[in-house]
């Protein structure tokens, strides 16, 4: 009963078009890497605490109280990235709401479901966050969620794209996907590295909060070398992919993952040498985002959905594989 009144009511919306599907998924992917962007800019400002208390900001408030012991700056900073939190759940509403009205196979539906659930257990872990006094680890997972969440709206994007009709089909041999989901794992190991390294940086959200007892340099160290694994692993899948002449807009978008690794690392070293800058970690933290996305997309397009039957393929032209 339930199912059929949501369903009349969202029949009432306008029918989207399958580019405006998109746009909406593209505007799912932005804001929640952008929220994870200017979370680490309430980092940076150490305007972790400028709202005390969740979900309100202050004991009885929902906005801001002008008070001596939190600073105007901080208390403005952490509730701006509060009301963003509204236009994150405002995308994943829509694509849910988009996917639904265009009637879109249950697959689709279900990934677009996963985005405002998701965006709802973000919140909860924000708030967990705020009331443990920005406990080094609670912020780490803050922010690796949100990488998991930008890899699962991306994925999105991909099936969104997808003909409903069909059947998926692999592009290059299985192992090649394989490894690929390999590189995804170490690009996870890099990530939850780099929250350790950030939780025994200087760049707390805070200055009182307690930091990670853990040498910064091994923790770097480690970052370091898990991203060379990453990188190593990316460039054995593009001489795989060479080999077996993978479709160009698997090489194109595998440019696009080395491209931004190597911006990474690079920026990463920088980093270093620079004792942390806070100008430069919000950088880091989108490239990241970008980061994981690309690796996603890399992942997602060598899957695709086709309504051709085999006996429609012209001679010499190769068949995807079925998954």
């Amino acid at each position: 009963m339930l199912s059929r009144t949501y369903l009349s009511l969202v029949d009432r919306l306008p029918l989207p078009s399958p580019r405006t599907q998109r746009i909406i998924a593209i505007l799912v992917i932005l804001t929640q890497a952008g929220i994870a962007v200017t979370g680490s800019i309430v980092r940076v400002t150490a305007s972790g605490l400028g709202c005390p208390t969740w979900p309100q900001c202050f004991p009885g408030s929902f906005t801001p109280v002008p008070v001596e012991e939190v600073a105007t700056l901080h208390q403005l900073v952490e509730f701006g990235n509060r009301l963003l939190t509204f236009v994150v759940v405002a995308a994943a509403i829509a694509v849910v709401l988009a996917v639904t009205r265009a009637r879109r196979r249950r697959e689709v539906i279900a990934y677009a479901w996963i985005m405002p659930l998701s965006t709802l257990l973000q919140a909860v872990i924000g708030g967990i966050t705020v009331l443990t006094g920005l406990l080094w680890w609670t912020v780490a997972v803050h922010l690796l969620v949100s990488m998991a969440m930008v890899w699962i709206a991306v994925v999105l994007y991909n099936k969104i794209s997808e003909p409903d009709e069909g059947t998926a089909h692999r592009v290059v041999p299985k192992p090649l996907r394989g490894l690929t989901a390999v590189s995804g794992v170490a690009l996870a190991a890099v990530l939850v590295a780099g929250t350790m390294v950030t939780g025994a940086g200087p760049h707390a959200g805070d200055p009182d909060v307690d930091r990670l007892e853990v040498e910064i340099v091994t923790l770097a160290h480690l970052h370091s070398q898990l991203t060379v694994a990453y990188v190593a692993l990316l460039i054995g899948l593009t001489f795989a992919l060479f080999a077996v002449a993978a479709p160009r807009n698997v090489i194109r978008i595998l440019y696009t993952v080395i491209g931004i690794a190597a911006a990474q690392a690079a920026l990463g070293v920088i980093q270093y040498f620079m004792q942390v800058p806070a100008y430069l970690v919000p950088i880091h933290i989108a490239g990241a985002a970008a980061c994981t996305a690309a690796t996603a997309a890399l992942w997602s397009s060598m899957s695709v959905r086709t309504t051709n039957s085999l006996a429609s393929q012209p001679s010499g032209v190769r068949v995807p594989e079925p998954v």
